[in-house]
């Protein structure tokens, strides 16, 4: 679960900002947070959500490509062919184009918590850092840094051996993580670095862009696994949606009559295809729809039930960040899926950006689990919580936030 993520001289980020999920003291909705169970240590309530608003390109989806890039290095193989590294430097600031971004990431997984720290150029990883906090006791891994020499590493209460060590240097490239290839070269018993590396690869399930793979995900599904129509078909009724039935049917090649030549083409390179049918009830009774005739907003749940389906049914300690959920949906399915997220009892987050101040009203989320993200006059993004401006827990935040009291707003010029 995460607790605290920082970066700097990213995209739009220029100086370190932090977005933390950690609870602010004294606020009501206990529903809002969690304990997290850490081996020896008693740490602060955690936020199980966090909604970011800020005009547009004010660096909202800069922060979820910033989570990204922890998913992405983590889960990278190495490869005798050099390729980018996924980082973009605060370009406005001729001192940090050649300098690289910097990453700070405090999590805690499988009752143990870390620190990881990760600086990049698009060439190289600069510096790496793990440290574990045994009991609360702050414990160094290693540290990785690239000099003009070459990499040199410090290692600390480490497991494994000076010669498994210097196996692990000696195979780490300039592209890959030595946590990566560390744990690519142990054994399954030596789980020090195992444990934290899951996390770094699993612990953020990001779901951003369009939802129409996802979409068709969620068919296949259907197709391959009946048995998961009605869990969707559960989920889209739980947000009003009336559909009592899904099936997947497939449409053969039809030997009868004339074809064009584009249609004949299309079943030549695939013997069978498929359409899906959804069944909506009314008091009139049912009607079948094609798949293609839903709303965007409907073809949306679809696709979205998929990573909301796998976040909500595993007990792991997984982040759900999603960039902007309001999309194509209406206002009263977003709190919906919110409420529901803060129903659960399971130790799982949700982070989400958005323009849907629907929220604000809504009486489900406390001060401190809103932020804003705002452009300075560098370009650079500034990122806050609501709970960081002087104000009282009971007050109309959405009436507040359009009246400018939390900045975050776009600035219009009028002709």
């Amino acid at each position: 679960m995460l607790i605290e993520f920082s970066i700097s001289n990213f995209r739009s980020f220029r100086e370190k900002q932090t977005f933390s999920m950690v609870a602010a003291p004294r606020l009501k909705k206990g529903d809002n947070v969690f304990k997290p169970v850490v081996k020896g240590e008693k740490l602060p309530d955690l936020l199980k959500v966090a909604a970011i608003y800020g005009p547009n390109a004010s660096g909202k989806s800069n922060l979820i490509k910033a989570f990204e890039i922890v998913s992405d290095i983590a889960s990278r193989q190495p490869s005798a062919q050099a390729t980018s590294l996924p980082v973009s430097p605060f370009r406005f600031d001729p001192q940090l184009v050649d300098k690289p971004s910097s990453i700070e990431l405090h999590f805690v997984y499988a009752e143990q918590r870390y620190e990881f720290d990760l600086a990049l150029t698009q060439q190289r990883i600069i510096e790496e850092r793990l440290l574990a906090f045994p009991k609360g006791k702050e414990t160094l891994l290693y540290h990785r840094r690239h000099l003009p020499s070459g990499d040199q590493y410090t290692f600390g209460e480490l497991e494994g051996g000076n010669d498994l060590h210097e196996l692990w240097k000696k195979s780490t490239g300039p592209q890959v993580l030595f946590l990566a290839q560390a744990v690519a070269n142990s054994s399954e018993d030596l789980k020090q670095l195992r444990e934290p590396l899951t996390w770094l690869q699993t612990g953020f399930m990001i779901v951003s862009g369009g939802m129409e793979w996802r979409a068709n995900s969620s068919q296949k599904l259907v197709k391959d696994h009946p048995s998961f129509a009605e869990e969707i078909s559960s989920f889209l009724q739980g947000v009003d949606v009336p559909v009592t039935n899904i099936r997947v049917d497939q449409i053969e090649p039809n030997s009868a009559g004339l074809i064009s030549a584009n249609k004949l083409t299309g079943l030549i390179s695939s013997k069978s295809k498929s359409k899906t049918i959804l069944t909506h009830r009314t008091a009139l009774g049912e009607a079948e729809f094609d798949f293609e005739e839903e709303s965007e907003g409907t073809k949306n749940l679809i696709g979205f039930w998929l990573p909301w389906s796998i976040h909500t049914s595993f007990i792991e300690d997984r982040t759900l960040i999603v960039d902007e959920l309001d999309s194509s949906l209406h206002p009263e399915i977003v709190i919906s899926l919110v409420a529901k997220h803060l129903k659960s009892d399971l130790p799982i987050q949700l982070i989400f950006t958005t323009h849907d101040t629907h929220l604000m009203d809504a009486k489900l989320l406390r001060r401190d689990q809103f932020w804003l993200t705002e452009r300075d006059a560098n370009g650079a993004t500034q990122l806050r919580s609501i709970h960081d401006f002087e104000g009282r827990e009971s007050e109309d935040m959405e009436k507040r936030y359009y009246e400018g009291r939390y900045r975050g707003l776009p600035f219009i010029r009028r002709v």
